[in-house]
C-alpha cells in the first residue's frame, strides 16, 4: 500500500468497479426481496429492525430524507464514469482517432436510449400514445455519459472539475431563479417546478406524467458521470494504493458534508437530481467505492465479491432480462409447496429468484461471454 506506482503500474482494471457495479445491480434484480427475506427470518423477534430495513429498500417519498435504495441511480451512474478514464485511456493509447471515440459515444448512447424506451417506455407495445421518450435510469445514464465523455475527451482532469461545479451551478442556478409559469421563481414543488416544466415543454405526450424529471436534469446526470469520471482518475493515478483511498475517503467525506450544508437552503430531491443531491450522493458512492477498493483491490479479499462481479460484467444483461422475464413468478410456481413454511417460504422463493437470473449469468462469465454496448 504505501509503494509508489508508476505509470506503467497504473492498473488497468479495478475489480472493485466491477464489483460495486454488480452491487448496485444486486438490488434491483431481486437482492433487495432476498435480503429482506433473509433479514425477516433473521429478525423475526424484533419487527422494529425488520420495519427500519425495509423502509431502507424502499424510496422516499417526496420530501423525506433520501435512504439507502435513493443511491442506487446514483451509483449507476457514477461507476459508468468511474470506469471510463479506464476505456477511453485504453482506446487513445491504442491509437483510435477522436472521431471514432464520439461515434461510440453517440452509438452507446443512442442505444441506450433505445434500451430505456423497451424497459420502461412502453416501446415493445407499438403504440405511441404509450410511448414514454425519455423515462428511464438507462437513458440517465445515456445522457451523463455523452456529456461527461464529450467533456472528458476534450479537457483534463482541472477542466472536468470546472465543467463538473459549471454543470451544478448552472442547473442550481435555474432552478433557483427560472420561472415557472403560474409559480414563483425558484418553486420546488412535487407538481411545481422548472425541470418538470421543461419536462412538460419538450417531451409533451410522450413524458411519462411522474414526478421524476428528464430533460433539464440530464445536467445533474452528467455532474453525477463526471464525479465518477475524478474518481476513475484517482483510481488510475500514479500515487500509491493507499493514498488513492485517502483521496476517495477524503473526496467522500466532503462531498457528502457539502450536501449537507447545501441541503439548508437547496433541497436534496432526488425526482429532480437537484445539484444538493448529486453533491451528497456523489459523496457517498466516493465512500462505497473507497471501501469496496480497500477491502478488494488493497487486501485481496475477493472471494466475497465474486456474485456481484459477475453481475457486474453482464450488467446490462442483469438490467433488461427481468423486464422481460419474470423470475419472481416462475419461482413462486417452481417453489409454491414452502407456504406453510411462512418467511421461510418466502426466503426460499426469493432466493429462487434471484438464482435464475444470476446462473445465466454466471454461466456466460465462465464462458468468458460479455455483452458490451
Amino acid at each position: 500500500m504505501s509503494t509508489p506506482a508508476t505509470e506503467k503500474d497504473a492498473p488497468e482494471r479495478i475489480l472493485a468497479i466491477d464489483a460495486l457495479r454488480g452491487f448496485d445491480m444486486f438490488w434491483i434484480t431481486g437482492g433487495d426481496k432476498l435480503f429482506l427475506a433473509a433479514t425477516g427470518l433473521l429478525f423475526l423477534k424484533f419487527p422494529g429492525v425488520q420495519a427500519a430495513l425495509d423502509h431502507q429498500l424502499h424510496h422516499a417519498p417526496w420530501g423525506e430524507r433520501l435512504v439507502f435504495y435513493d443511491l442506487i441511480m446514483p451509483l449507476f451512474l457514477f461507476i459508468v464514469g468511474a470506469a471510463m478514464p479506464f476505456s477511453f485511456s485504453r482506446r487513445l493509447e491504442r491509437g483510435d482517432a477522436k472521431g471514432a471515440i464520439y461515434r461510440k459515444i453517440a452509438s452507446r448512447t443512442a442505444i441506450l436510449f433505445v434500451l430505456g424506451m423497451a424497459a420502461q417506455g412502453n416501446l415493445l407495445r407499438f403504440d405511441l400514445a404509450q410511448l414514454h421518450i425519455y423515462c428511464n435510469t438507462l437513458q440517465a445514464i445515456a445522457a451523463g455519459y455523452a456529456i461527461g465523455g464529450v467533456i472528458m475527451l476534450n479537457t483534463g482532469v482541472r477542466g472536468q472539475c470546472i465543467a463538473t461545479a459549471a454543470l451544478l451551478i448552472g442547473f442550481w442556478g435555474l432552478l433557483a431563479f427560472a420561472p415557472v409559469p403560474g409559480h414563483a421563481a425558484g418553486v420546488l414543488e412535487k407538481d411545481a417546478n422548472i425541470a418538470l416544466y421543461v419536462d412538460d415543454m419538450v417531451l409533451r405526450q410522450f413524458s411519462d406524467g411522474k414526478a421524476y424529471t428528464w430533460v433539464l436534469s440530464s445536467l445533474g446526470f452528467a455532474a453525477t458521470v463526471l464525479f465518477g469520471i475524478l474518481s476513475g482518475h484517482v483510481l488510475r493515478s500514479e500515487i500509491s494504493g493507499g493514498a488513492r483511498l485517502a483521496r476517495l475517503i477524503a473526496a467522500g467525506v466532503a462531498l457528502v458534508l457539502i450536501g449537507e450544508v447545501w441541503n439548508l437552503f437547496h433541497p436534496v430531491i432526488k425526482y429532480i437530481w437537484t445539484p444538493s443531491m448529486v453533491v451528497w450522493t456523489a459523496g457517498w458512492c466516493c465512500l462505497l467505492l473507497g471501501l469496496f477498493y480497500f477491502l478488494i483491490d488493497l487486501r485481496g479479499y475477493r472471494k466475497w465479491a465474486f456474485p456481484f462481479v459477475v453481475l457486474g460484467a453482464n450488467a446490462i444483461v442483469a438490467y433488461m432480462a427481468p423486464n422481460f422475464i419474470r423470475f419472481g413468478d416462475i419461482s413462486a410456481v417452481l417453489f409454491s409447496g414452502p407456504d406453510r413454511l411462512g418467511v421461510s417460504g418466502d426466503l426460499l422463493r426469493a432466493a429462487g429468484a434471484f438464482l435464475l437470473l444470476w446462473a445465466p449469468l454466471y454461466w456466460m462469465y465462465k464462458k468468458k461471454m460479455f455483452v458490451r454496448i
